[in-house]
């Protein structure tokens, strides 16, 4: 038996060669715009207009576009909500873990997010992206009254952020940075400091 056969069941085939290489470029794509917070969001809306002119001009999809919309509104809550849960917290004092402050005295720590923003914008996009391709596929299209859809989604709207505004109130944190004192170091005047 020769040694170049067992080579060749070691490297890898030319299909996971090609999956690897495209994984690395899509994520080192995907790193790259990370920076990028505006332009990726508004990319994202363009995209968001494009899916709903398509559904206006097909008419039809209503059922896609509300499963759609149930999935943006879960990971927008997920979201807004802390990663650390104050209510669990409260309930299980047993646990030495992070909390956020309660009283001005207390040491300020950041908000953290259950759903991280670069990985909502990720999610919500590939949702649209999937959901734009569904309108091709006629069996997606399942006939319902969609004013019935519409209706439904804002009340399930307004019934899940009434409750997520009455949790920010009662555990007192507000998920956006706007308002929130940051953490500075000293402002450089610009002066040297020499050894002595």
């Amino acid at each position: 038996m020769d040694d170049s056969t067992g080579d060749l069941r070691d490297r890898p085939n030319f299909c996971s060669r090609l999956c690897t290489s495209l994984s690395q470029r899509y994520q080192l794509l995907l790193d790259q715009w990370t920076p990028y917070v505006t332009g990726r969001w508004v990319a994202t809306v363009a995209f968001a207009l494009i899916y709903l002119l398509r559904i206006v001009y097909v008419q039809g999809f209503y059922i896609v576009t509300y499963a759609l919309g149930i999935y943006h509104l879960n990971l927008f809550i997920a979201f807004l909500t802390p990663k650390m849960d104050p209510a669990l917290e409260l309930d299980s004092d047993d646990e030495g873990g992070p909390s956020l402050p309660t009283k001005t005295n207390e040491e300020f720590r950041p908000f953290m997010r259950r759903l991280p923003e670069f990985k909502f914008w990720y999610s919500a996009t590939k949702g649209i992206v999937i959901a734009f391709f569904c309108t091709f596929f006629e069996v997606f299209n399942v006939p319902v009254f969609w004013p019935i859809l519409v209706m439904y989604f804002f009340v399930l709207f307004f019934l899940t952020m009434k409750r997520q505004i009455r949790h920010m109130i009662k555990y007192r944190y507000i998920p956006f940075t706007t308002g929130k004192p940051r953490m500075r170091g000293k402002e450089d005047t610009g002066a040297v400091v020499q050894g002595q």
